[in-house]
């Protein structure tokens, strides 16, 4: 019989995460095989950026990122920080261009040079890469009774046509978001088989669903837009920017910002709701003086409200604002007092929405839930529970905003598992 290959390390998953720890770990001497359950690896990073990659961001307040423990973030992305995520790329090939003030995408602005240079890596590494890989189960061997020697340990991988061997076991195998990118949440199996807890997976920076028999609004509408959201009455999240308003509620990034926080708070039981100010940048005071002018004009004051509102406010809107505010869309704006004004001005400040649900995983960019961080070293990214299992990536309870937040989590935590498996080996 051939003697079986041990190798120091196996990552289950070449997303970006895999792809990270895997590329570091070879770099620092470790023998590491990368397995993957998908036809290619790396599908999700293609969809990333609307296919541009958005791959990391200047800011890295904290406020960025959804964690139950700071400073367990702090610590991931202080050994692997966004300035060595351009340097990273940088040297592969992969030239940063700044967009919206902190954003960075590739130069050639296609996200396929982002996972292709990564890949380029993985093989002048000479890691070996095996696809559509269908594990059937994960098993260690051994233990090393709390001993820091982790080569007496064996991480058994047993897949459909092959069993793979390792000192050590990465789990970068994604969420539940975009399933037809892989991420199937077959890691969250795997995970509570080897003694962890799972935070129950929701979907994360997706759209909202809100009750179309109260609340009116027209289809087809984008508007700028400050979005606040509130669970049992009580302001959780604040954001502006785009509002996109579909047949089904409301979406865009300034939605997606707060998904999280809505899917949270659904499944805890609680009343979601919103409130959209559709005139953000103009206060209340200022907006009332700025319809009563409007409407006394000698070139608007005989047309209706409706037709006197064009260019103000998107036409679909129109209406039903005005419906809302309890003023019918033929009444001449001449004839409208300024109570009525101000009725109108609170519907644009301030027009209410109640939150039936989430748009599920398929629409949905990243997951919320996964591994508690508290079961896991922060320097190390190495499980409390299982010695030589170590996470990176979205299988962990940890998630970002919209803005490469996400990518730099997968950066920083797939390096440290990749430099803790290459300083153990």
């Amino acid at each position: 019989m051939a003697k079986k290959t041990i190798y120091d390390a196996v990552v289950i998953g070449a997303g970006a995460s895999g792809l990270m720890a895997a590329v570091t770990a070879a770099r620092l001497g470790a023998a590491v095989v990368l397995l993957e359950h998908m036809e290619q690896p790396a599908k999700k990073i293609l969809a990333t950026g609307n296919g541009k990659c958005n791959y990391t961001n200047a800011d890295q307040n904290l406020e960025n990122y959804y964690c139950e423990q700071p400073d367990f973030i702090r610590t991931v992305l202080a050994q692997f920080s966004y300035k060595d995520t351009i340097r990273f790329f940088n040297q592969l090939g992969i030239r940063p261009v700044e967009k919206n003030g902190t954003c960075m995408y590739p130069e050639s602005e296609q996200a396929s040079s982002v996972r292709n240079v990564l890949l380029a890596e993985v093989r002048r590494l000479q890691v070996p890469l095996f696809l559509s890989v269908g594990i059937r189960s994960i098993h260690k061997l051994q233990n090393n009774n709390g001993t820091k020697n982790r080569g007496r340990q064996v991480f058994e991988i047993q897949a459909k046509d092959e069993t793979f061997y390792a000192h050590a076991c990465i789990l970068a195998t994604g969420g539940m978001a975009a399933k037809k990118t892989g991420s199937d949440g077959s890691g969250y199996v795997y995970a509570k088989q080897l003694g962890h807890t799972i935070v129950k997976p929701l979907p994360a920076l997706t759209a909202l669903l809100v009750d179309a028999k109260n609340q009116k609004l027209p289809a087809g509408v984008r508007i700028p837009c400050a979005v606040s959201l509130y669970a049992d009455g009580k302001q959780k999240a604040l954001e502006r920017g785009e509002l996109q308003i579909t047949d089904y509620g409301i979406s865009g990034i300034v939605i997606f910002q707060f998904g999280r926080i809505a899917s949270r708070a659904l499944e805890n039981g609680q009343r979601v709701s919103v409130c959209l100010d559709f005139k953000p940048d103009m206060e209340t005071e200022t907006l009332l003086s700025y319809l009563t002018e409007r409407f006394g004009s000698i070139y608007q004051k005989q047309k209706n409200l409706a037709d006197g509102l064009i260019g103000f406010l998107p036409d679909k809107l129109i209406p039903v604002l005005l419906k809302q505010a309890g003023l019918r869309t033929d009444e001449h704006c001449g004839n409208v007092n300024r109570k009525q004004i101000a009725r109108l001005t609170g519907q644009i400040k301030q027009y209410d929405a109640d939150v039936t649900g989430v748009k599920g995983f398929d629409a949905a960019q990243v997951t919320t839930g996964g591994v508690p961080v508290r079961e896991i070293c922060a320097r190390r990214m190495e499980s409390k529970k299982v010695p030589g299992l170590y996470f990176a990536g979205e299988i962990v309870d940890v998630d970002g905003k919209c803005g490469g937040y996400n990518l730099q989590w997968a950066w920083s935590s797939g390096y440290a598992a990749g430099k803790s498996i290459a300083e153990c080996k």
